[in-house]
């Protein structure tokens, strides 16, 4: 479970951009869900069975979106008015966690879509270099 809440602390700072939180979200807060905003767009993080983070994102000028990520961090699935988009991985993505330094990784799906027939795969290459402190607003992480 610490990677998973790891894993939504990731997806935050990933969709943040220039969003500012109330309070700073720890591992511990994260787990009752949290909500980002910015102009524009709010987006709300709730942990989900099966290792997922739902992500609801409300945009000003767009239709609200609904996204599933692995770990936090690895988008399984996307909804909204302009379509669907599912990606569905031929490996086992518990492999890839917990992240830690010096870890290398390749994973491939296949991406589909209620638009169209999948393309073949792709292929998703994961190099953890090390740690790294990044800033939102006030908070540290």
């Amino acid at each position: 479970m610490k990677s998973l809440t790891t894993g939504m602390v990731l997806a935050m700072l990933a969709f943040a951009g220039g969003a500012q939180a109330a309070d700073c979200v720890d591992a511990k807060s994260a787990k009752a869900g949290f909500v980002l905003e910015k102009p524009g767009i709010s987006s709300e993080f709730r942990l989900a069975p099966g290792g997922m983070v739902a992500v609801a994102n409300k945009y000003q000028l767009d239709s609200p979106q609904t996204q599933y990520l692995y770990a936090g961090l690895i988008e399984v699935f996307r909804d909204s008015d302009t379509g669907r988009l599912s990606m569905i991985p031929l490996g086992d993505l518990r492999k890839l966690f917990p992240l830690k330094a010096g870890a290398k990784s390749k994973t491939e799906f296949v991406r589909l879509s209620s638009k169209k027939a999948p393309q073949g795969t792709e292929t998703l290459a994961l190099t953890v270099k090390g740690n790294d402190t990044y800033r939102l607003g006030d908070c540290k992480y």
